[in-house]
């Protein structure tokens, strides 16, 4: 995803939800790559527009986001660190350092907080619980969907295996216990935090619990219905295909979406799209002539203002 998710879909800071959903969804109809094969800028398109709408539909990484504390990939931004030095020693300040800190103005502030603590403990700090640290571990769709363990190593040089609830969400949050920084005399170490990102799928979105799906259908299938595989987070399935159907009409897979631990099972969504055949031959176009001129309709009718 680009280092602005509103770009990637066409819109604007001031975006409604509404308005950030419908525009993923035509970006997903105009651009799947089931549909436009070999078309390495749509699916480009595609992956940038997914992966913009899974960050933005959750209402609280968004807010974090517009508010600055999280970039596009939900890691955190770093605030600036500043020390009681740094308010101290400012001009007209009425409060000057006096526990042998001018010494260290030469020095990082890393360095410097590290000379701090020890400099506390000298002065009778028994013990201090070691800070919690932050990591982002990207995923899967489907390691997210369906749960799964990985492995993966700390600063530390721990090397620790991470297990992905079934139905994690991106921008979702892990806590490792014991797995933060080392404490200070006899302080507890701290937690490790893991930030859940969760990568696009080529052939499936998420709604919630619900699956979405685009199926292409050929205009015969269109006309006279019929069973057509249709891919599920589960594996293949055989989906009734009404006669007549439109392009954009929806069909349901009940209980085949996502399932989290101690919840029901959301569905499949499966939107259709008509695809032409890549070539209009003699055949087909003498035999719509025909149809049309005892056959014809206005599907537009009533759209004129």
């Amino acid at each position: 995803m680009s280092n602005d998710p509103y770009a990637a879909l066409g819109l604007k800071k001031t975006a409604t939800a509404a308005e950030i959903k419908k525009a993923y969804r035509k970006i997903a109809r105009d651009s799947h790559p089931d549909l436009n094969p070999g078309d390495s800028a749509a699916e480009a398109k595609f992956k940038a527009a997914s992966a913009a709408y899974d960050f933005l539909k959750d209402a609280k990484v968004r807010a974090r986001f517009d508010a600055g504390e999280i970039d596009a990939s939900g890691a955190e931004k770093q605030p600036e660190r500043k020390f009681y030095r740094d308010y101290a020693e400012q001009p007209g300040h009425g409060y000057q350092s006096s526990h042998g800190y001018e010494d260290f103005g030469g020095m990082s502030d890393a360095f410097a907080d590290i000379l701090r603590q020890r400099q506390a403990q000298q002065r009778g700090a028994q013990s201090a619980r070691g800070t919690d640290l932050r990591y982002m571990l990207e995923v899967t769709f489907m390691e997210a969907v369906m749960g799964g363990k990985k492995r993966i190593t700390l600063p530390s040089g721990d090397n620790i295996e991470v297990k992905i609830p079934q139905g994690t969400i991106d921008g979702q949050t892990i806590r490792l216990r014991g797995k933060g920084a080392e404490g200070f005399g006899k302080g507890v170490r701290g937690d490790a935090y893991v930030t859940i990102n969760v990568t696009a799928h080529k052939v499936f979105t998420r709604d919630g619990d619900d699956i979405l799906v685009t199926l292409p259908i050929t205009i015969d299938e269109a006309v006279l219905g019929g069973k057509v595989a249709t891919p599920t987070i589960a594996g293949s399935v055989n989906l009734s295909i009404p006669k007549g159907a439109s392009s954009g009409q929806t069909l349901r897979l009940k209980g085949r979406g996502v399932k989290p631990a101690g919840k029901k099972a959301g569905d499949q969504r499966v939107e259709l799209r008509i695809v032409m055949p890549p070539e209009v031959d003699t055949d087909l176009a003498e035999f719509m002539q025909g149809w049309r001129k005892d056959h014809a309709y206005d599907p537009r009718e009533g759209m004129s203002i």
